[in-house]
């Protein structure tokens, strides 16, 4: 009965994924198609480079991380802690700023680098079709 309730424990354990939730922005559908041939869209071929673009609450931070596959990471730009008029900001480094209150969170996972924020900024999903096309959605 232990080795059942210890298996049972480590498996509980290793399947619960981290609450990375966001019950502060309202959810909204999100299906953003970007031909990276475009000239707004052709740094994303170059990785570490990322651009803004329309979609979502404020708008989308897309990044090519140039690691694992895929290697493109999509974030919501509204800061998820408060009410923030102004959109976050990114500029290159691995965090997003919210102007509002300068609370800062990971480009890698969107967790918060700042103490008292418990809301993850929200992640989209990357789908890239092929080499020129990536598809961003939350569904």
């Amino acid at each position: 009965m232990r080795k059942f309730l210890l298996l049972f424990l480590i498996t509980s354990f290793f399947s619960c994924e981290r609450n990375n939730t966001n019950d502060i922005l309202p959810n909204i559908d999100v299906n953003v198609v970007l031909d990276l041939n475009l000239p707004e869209y052709i740094s994303l071929k170059t990785p570490s480079d990322w651009v803004y673009v329309q979609g979502g609450l404020q708008g989308i931070v897309v990044q090519n991380t140039g690691i694992g596959n895929p290697n493109f990471k999509a974030f919501e730009r509204a800061c998820p802690n408060n009410d923030c008029t102004s959109p976050m900001t990114f500029d290159g480094s691995l965090k997003l700023k919210c102007s509002c209150d300068d609370s800062e969170y990971s480009i890698i996972d969107g967790s918060p680098q700042t103490a008292g924020n418990y809301h993850f900024a929200r992640e989209y999903k990357v789908n890239q079709v092929n080499e020129n096309t990536l598809i961003i959605t939350n569904y």
